[in-house]
């Protein structure tokens, strides 16, 4: 199953990237889809198009649409290069520390140590972690898409991620974590819903 959603999402998104003139987004992918036993309930792809998709997750997907919505979601963060993005963000926080370090070496340890704490703190929750967010936001949006093109119907998104939410366990505060809360992300891709219909209507 895991291959046949790969199959279906891959040809989808190439056919399509080709048709807009812009084959060369998919340039450097070598699709390849893997299973491994695992409870871990996750998926992942990899920048050069290698996809993970571990046992555990599929008794909560429960039928191949809901597990192309996941797989589109995994895919659209490889293509839209949320890695190296977040790598790049990473560099920046740290050559911005670096760069606070000099300019107060002169003052005080304890001052220093103060302005070094707050830099960490304001970084990470100002900056890296909404960055995080928006890109997860943009990979629920563009997986629908790959998902509707692909054939697969994008409403089966809203049960998933409502059984997903149903797992519980006790999440940080949204300001704190590096994803949507849930109610953000089913409102989310609530708005997105009619445009990746007009691709799964597009696809019958």
């Amino acid at each position: 199953m895991v291959d046949r959603v790969g199959a279906r999402i891959s040809s989808a998104i190439t056919k399509y990237y080709q048709s807009q003139g812009k084959g060369s987004v998919l340039e450097g992918y070598d699709w390849e889809f893997n299973t491994i036993e695992s409870k871990d309930i996750n998926a992942w792809c990899m920048p050069g198009g290698k996809v993970v998709v571990y046992t555990g997750l599929l008794s909560v997907t429960q039928n191949e649409t809901a597990l192309a919505i996941v797989v589109g979601h995994e895919i659209a963060h490889a293509i839209a290069k949320h890695g190296s993005e977040r790598m790049s963000q990473g560099m920046m926080q740290q050559l911005g520390g670096m760069a606070l370090q000099v300019a107060i070496s002169q003052k005080p340890t304890e001052t220093q140590n103060l302005f070094l704490q707050s830099y960490a703190i304001g970084s990470q929750v100002g900056a890296l972690l909404p960055w995080s967010r928006q890109q997860e936001t943009e990979a629920d949006q563009y997986g629908l898409i790959f998902a509707a093109m692909a054939g697969y119907d994008p409403r089966e998104a809203i049960p998933f991620w409502q059984r997903m939410t149903d797992l519980g366990g006790g999440s940080p505060p949204e300001f704190l974590s590096t994803h949507p809360s849930d109610e953000t992300r089913l409102r989310k891709l609530k708005q997105f819903m009619p445009e990746a219909l007009k691709y799964y209507n597009q696809s019958n």
